[in-house]
């Protein structure tokens, strides 16, 4: 697994910034960024919508997705990254939907999560985790995958502009 202040150092190096949606996580992932010394050099904030309503109105995830969906879909976590990108302004923007559990959400398995990042240009990445244990132990493993997942894009864009 990425860690974090290799991934906020490479952020740092390109003068890129970074924000977070999070929905299952409520915040983990944002206390994570920020318990790295110097962090405010990249991390521009983030929006915890964990009502799904809030996803709409905060981060402009379209109703009919939400509607047609779900909160826990691959759509619904690109669109809350390209949101949070957009709201926070930041270069990249990342983001977790999914069901902590312990009970199945809207018909959705306990550990399946979509984690995001939106970067430069528009270009969404995605993961799809089926993760398994207790509500925290998926929160936790949720936050690892993401910042897995954004320092895999920032290595993929190394040499390109960012911003």
């Amino acid at each position: 697994m990425a860690d974090v202040a290799e991934v906020l150092a490479m952020l740092v190096a390109r003068e890129a910034t970074v924000a977070v949606a999070e929905s299952l996580t409520g915040g983990l992932i944002g206390a994570r960024i920020t318990a790295v010394s110097g962090s405010s050099k990249a991390f521009r904030g983030g929006v915890i919508s964990y009502a799904t309503d809030l996803k709409h109105e905060l981060l402009g995830v379209p109703a009919e997705l939400l509607a047609r969906e779900g909160a826990v879909h691959p759509g619904v976590a690109a669109a809350m990254a390209a949101g949070v990108a957009r709201v926070c302004g930041a270069t990249y923007g990342v983001a977790v939907t999914g069901v902590a559990g312990p009970e199945p959400q809207d018909g959705k398995p306990v550990g399946l999560v979509y984690a995001a990042v939106s970067g430069p240009g528009g270009q969404i990445s995605s993961r799809e985790l089926r993760l398994e244990g207790s509500r925290e132990r998926i929160r936790v493993e949720t936050v690892d995958e993401v910042v897995d997942l954004l320092s895999g894009v920032l290595k993929a864009n190394i040499g390109e502009h960012s911003g």
